[in-house]
């Protein structure tokens, strides 16, 4: 059993029975209406907030002389790095074949699809006419309008259409069997209907399995070097600036180490959440926690590793005022962040050298929470003090977040809770067809 992630004595037809029976029949139905209640609640305070944004502008923010980026990208970048863990998953571990990924690769994708939207919205709202976001993309016009390519705008819309395209459709193709499952498992004419349309005509016939491995293989191939090309691409939203404590060749790795650390920490978050919400606990079984802990701490250990470079960097190129930005991150009036995110993302982490720490839902879902906070942290640490620390003394200021920057970033939670919770309903979440595939392996000792 030490050897195995899945219980031996689990039979195809229970697999289907917990993969298919939320489709049907809910278990923990209030549960879940709290969590979509609580979602609608977040939406509406969301729309509320991009109401006063768009009828008084974004001077409703925190954003001054000489902070022009706050909580914003500042947010926009949380978001986005979210969204990495679920391609990983999803499309590193295929390609090299682990069989654990079979039961998380589908709440990690439609993680990886919620993130990606919460993200895309920010650059849209920041705008000064958001209704003409579609601008910034090449396409044939009378007036001779073209996009700025120079603009971080302009890669902000390229990156997240990309990345949100691939996403959907290596989580649509991988769910296409399931479909044709739900479809045959569906009581209601609608039911039969709607997973049969999306079900593609699947019939599991040797030719739809060629086709479908060949497919997902291939999306895998482009998704995996995108995580990289996205990550590292906001760091040089950062680096092509002016600000000290921006310009480092660290930041591009650093960056993508860091949306894959909070990435994890979020899949590790969900699956804990749905284990309990869809009774699934003999899918996502301890085995499980404890790898998602060993992800979470390893990257951890290469995001403490920029922390490093970041303090050793400034000293070393012998310029005061990189130096001088450094001791504000360390002890200037945003802090708190630099100190929150080690203690969140190096001290605490620590506890995720104990198996039974990693076992835990409990303890492992406390170390992921916090990770996610400290995060943010990070990322707050990064953007914020350079800007408020410019090469004239003159020019320094602060930095407050409004109330409508902290609506906006709480309200964003139910852009992602909203719709996933409906997910739930609709979508299994378990690869019930890939998690049987591993079972059988693992009985037959090919893995």
């Amino acid at each position: 059993m030490t050897g195995h992630f899945l219980p031996q004595d689990l039979s195809d037809q229970e697999v289907s029975r917990r993969v298919f029976g939320p489709l049907q029949h809910f278990v923990r139905l209030n549960a879940w209406r709290g969590l979509f209640g609580i979602g609608l609640v977040l939406l509406a305070l969301y729309l509320t907030t991009v109401a006063a944004l768009f009828s008084q502008g974004v001077g409703i923010w925190g954003n001054n002389q000489p902070v022009h980026w706050g909580l914003g990208i500042l947010n926009y970048i949380w978001w986005l790095g979210i969204g990495h863990a679920g391609t990983f998953i999803s499309a590193l571990l295929l390609l090299i074949e682990r069989p654990w990924r079979h039961t998380l690769n589908r709440l990690a994708e439609l993680m990886t699809l919620m993130a990606v939207v919460c993200a895309g919205l920010y650059p849209i709202l920041h705008l000064g006419r958001p209704w003409l976001f579609y601008w910034t993309l090449p396409y044939p016009n009378e007036m001779g309008l073209w996009p700025q390519f120079k603009s971080p705008t302009a890669w902000d819309l390229f990156a997240i259409l990309t990345y949100l395209l691939v996403s959907v459709l290596f989580l649509f193709i991988g769910a296409v069997p399931d479909f044709a499952t739900a479809r045959d498992r569906a009581h209601s004419r609608m039911g039969q209907v709607a997973y049969g349309l999306l079900a593609l005509g699947w019939r599991g016939s040797q030719g739809h399995w060629a086709l479908w491995r060949r497919a997902t293989r291939t999306l895998a191939i482009l998704a995996v070097p995108l995580v990289f090309a996205v990550s590292s691409g906001y760091s040089f939203l950062l680096t092509m600036g002016s600000q000290a404590g921006w310009h480092s060749t660290v930041f591009p790795p650093y960056f993508v180490a860091g949306a894959v650390f909070s990435g994890f920490a979020m899949v590790t978050l969900i699956a804990i959440g749905l284990r309990w919400l869809l009774c699934i606990e003999v899918l996502i079984t301890p085995r499980h926690l404890d790898m998602l802990g060993r992800l979470v701490l390893a990257t951890g250990w290469l995001t403490a590793y920029g922390y490093l470079t970041d303090l050793f960097m400034p000293f070393y190129s012998g310029q005061p005022h990189e130096v001088e930005v450094l001791m504000a991150r360390l002890a200037g009036p945003a802090a708190w962040s630099y100190w929150l995110a080690i203690v969140c993302n190096v001290v605490v982490l620590q506890a995720l050298w104990v198996r039974r720490v990693r076992q835990s839902p409990w303890g492992l879902g406390s170390v992921a929470l916090l990770v996610l906070i400290g995060m943010w942290a990070e990322r707050y640490m990064l953007l914020i003090p350079p800007q408020t620390r410019d090469g004239l003394v003159s020019a320094w200021g602060g930095y407050a977040p409004t109330r409508w920057d902290w609506m906006l970033f709480v309200g964003s939670f139910g852009v992602f809770l909203v719709p996933f919770s409906l997910f739930l309903r609709t979508v299994p979440m378990v690869s019930a067809f890939e998690v049987k595939q591993a079972l059988h392996q693992e009985r037959d000792g090919y893995v």
